[in-house]
C-alpha cells in the first residue's frame, strides 16, 4: 500500500507538474511580451507588481491567501474543492511569474531588427509573431519551461495548503514520511526521479546547442 501511495503522489506530481510548465510557458510569454513591446499603457506599473509579487512574497503568504480564497469562493459557488486544480492553479501562479521573468530577459536581448525586417516585408504582426519572435526566443522558452516544472514538481509548501483527500503529491508524501524515518522505497524514488531529471535537462541541453548550431 506504501509503494502504491508513492507511485499515485509520483504520477500526481508529474501530471501538475507537466500542465503546470505548458499553461506558465504560454501566459508568461503573453505577459512578458506585453511588458516589452507595450512599455506605455494603463495600469502597467500594477500588471509588471502582480506578475513579479509571487517572486518577493514568501509561499506560505502565498498559500494561506490562495486557501482563504478558494474556501470563501467554495462556500458561494459549491466549486473548485481542494485537490488536483487547486493545487495547479497555486503553482501555475508561482510558475508564471517564473516563467515572465526568463521570457522577459530574452525578449530583450532580442535584436528589434528582425521583427522591423519581417514587417517590412511585408508581414502583418501575427505572422511576425509566429514565425520571427517565437522561434527566436526558443530558448528561452525551453528554459522556462524546465524551470517552472521542476519548481511545481518539487513545491511543498503550496501543496500542502492546497491539497485535499486523495490528492497528495509525492513531495508530500516524502515530507510525511520523513519525520518518522526514510525507508527504501523513498530512496528508490528519489534516485529514479533524478535520474528522469538529469536525463531531461540532458536532452533539452542537446536539442537547444543543436538548434542554435543550424541558426548559426
Amino acid at each position: 500500500p506504501g509503494d502504491r501511495k508513492i507511485i499515485a503522489g509520483l504520477w500526481l506530481s508529474l501530471r501538475i507538474a507537466f500542465f503546470t510548465a505548458c499553461a506558465s510557458v504560454v501566459l508568461g510569454t503573453l505577459a512578458a511580451f506585453a511588458l516589452v513591446k507595450y512599455r506605455r499603457f494603463t495600469g502597467r506599473t500594477l500588471f509588471s507588481g502582480m506578475v513579479n509579487a509571487p517572486l518577493v512574497m514568501p509561499e506560505v503568504i502565498i498559500g494561506l491567501s490562495l486557501l482563504l480564497m478558494l474556501v470563501s469562493v467554495q462556500r458561494v459557488l459549491g466549486f473548485p474543492e481542494r485537490g488536483m486544480l487547486t493545487i495547479w492553479l497555486g503553482h501555475l501562479l508561482l510558475g508564471m511569474a517564473y516563467a515572465t521573468v526568463v521570457i522577459q530577459s530574452r525578449l530583450q536581448a532580442m535584436p528589434p531588427q528582425l521583427e522591423e525586417a519581417a514587417m517590412d516585408l511585408g508581414a502583418r504582426p501575427r505572422q511576425v509573431f509566429w514565425l520571427v519572435t517565437l522561434p527566436t526566443i526558443a530558448q528561452g522558452l525551453a528554459s522556462a519551461w524546465l524551470l517552472t516544472f521542476t519548481i511545481s514538481l518539487d513545491d511543498v509548501v503550496l501543496s500542502a495548503f492546497l491539497s485535499g483527500p486523495g490528492s497528495t503529491t509525492m513531495p508530500l508524501v516524502i515530507f510525511s514520511r520523513a519525520r518518522l524515518g526514510l525507508n527504501p522505497s523513498v530512496n528508490a524514488v528519489a534516485t529514479v526521479v533524478i535520474a528522469i531529471v538529469a536525463v531531461g535537462v540532458l536532452l533539452a541541453s542537446w536539442l537547444i546547442a543543436r538548434r542554435e548550431r543550424r541558426r548559426q
